[in-house]
């Protein structure tokens, strides 16, 4: 594959809104040890993304300016030490920044083979919300068939995905979301109880699905005054898994909850963690999520996509939060 020396990129302007990520000529990057090219035929659009523009979420030391957290396309071109991919492999992969363009790099081991059963825009909206939702539920928390698992924001990349991995695993779904319409959505994707936030209290009816008992997992997008709440809808010895803050990440809680029913409540990030922890990661999701992708169980939820030079609509798209699924760019 001959490649060119320039290709197009998504730049951030200035710090601000939509229409501060523009089109511009950047240099082809070259793959190092350990890293692959990918010519990128799709990529997701993610949180982290929005927040970069905004200019409160800078990227890692090392990691290039161009937003994007994941991307699927063909490898072309391997850098020294790569023993797994040859050119013209399709992969998708978590990246640690750059997804918005044309050609992006990406480490060997975050890298999955794209299962033959996805289309690349199906494959670029996996990485970074099975990655998240992976290490959380799985990893940490160790969801098992029976556990009742309340998911905040069932319509989201993270309420769609967690949705669907918690069924595949044999697990029951309280999820909450902000209208009937997108109730009868996560219904549809499995979730065996939706709860309008707006007009129920997700409390009350996690209590009542699971018979007093509560949730044995909650994995939370939204914090603020989430937290104490969800020390209430927990069950005994329950995970909170905070994964976001789209309410704030400060809240008023009643610890004693989290002392009377011995509750983890656990955070992380993935952006910022080294390559060796990611590549466990997609180690645990190629050997135990792969095999459900292949039999057709598990399948992205895709709301909508644009092509690469109309990122900023697609970065407002996900601001509305009307969004069901995920949102991909294409290039």
């Amino acid at each position: 594959m001959t490649l060119p020396a320039s290709m197009t990129a998504i730049a951030i302007k200035a710090p601000g809104g939509p229409e501060m990520l523009v089109p511009e000529p950047r240099p082809v990057p070259q793959p190092g040890p350990g890293e692959i090219l990918v010519k990128v035929a799709a990529a997701g659009v993610n949180r982290p993304d929005v927040r970069q523009r905004q200019g409160t979420y800078p990227p890692p030391k090392g990691a290039p300016d161009v937003p994007g957290l994941e991307i699927a396309g063909e490898v072309a071109a391997l850098g020294p030490d790569v023993k797994r991919w040859k050119v013209g492999d399709k992969v998708c992969a978590l990246v640690v920044g750059g997804g918005y363009a044309e050609y992006c790099l990406a480490y060997e081991p975050h890298a999955l083979p794209v299962p033959p059963q996805l289309s690349m825009v199906e494959a670029a909206a996996i990485p970074e919300t099975f990655f998240t939702c992976w290490q959380n539920m799985f990893m940490r928390a160790d969801v098992k068939s029976g556990d009742w698992v309340l998911v905040h924001g069932g319509t989201s990349g993270i309420g769609t995905t967690a949705i669907m991995l918690a069924k595949a695993f044999g697990a029951k779904v309280v999820t909450t979301a902000g209208s009937d319409d997108k109730c009868a959505a996560a219904r549809k994707l499995g979730a065996d109880v939706a709860v309008n936030y707006k007009t129920e209290d997700f409390v009350a009816v996690t209590r009542t699905a699971t018979e007093g008992k509560g949730a044995n997992l909650i994995v939370d997008i939204v914090g603020g005054d989430y937290v104490d709440r969800n020390y209430a809808a927990a069950a005994d010895q329950g995970v909170i898994a905070q994964v976001s803050f789209t309410a704030g990440p400060k809240a008023t809680a009643n610890f004693g909850l989290l002392m009377q029913k011995r509750l983890h409540h656990t955070g992380s990030t993935l952006r910022p963690r080294s390559v060796a922890e990611k590549a466990a990661i997609a180690r645990g999701i190629e050997e135990r999520v792969w095999p459900l992708v292949a039999a057709g169980k598990i399948k992205p939820v895709i709301d909508s996509t644009y092509p690469l030079a109309r990122a900023g609509e697609a970065q407002a798209r996900m601001e509305t939060s009307q969004h069901i699924g995920k949102i991909v760019l294409t290039v």
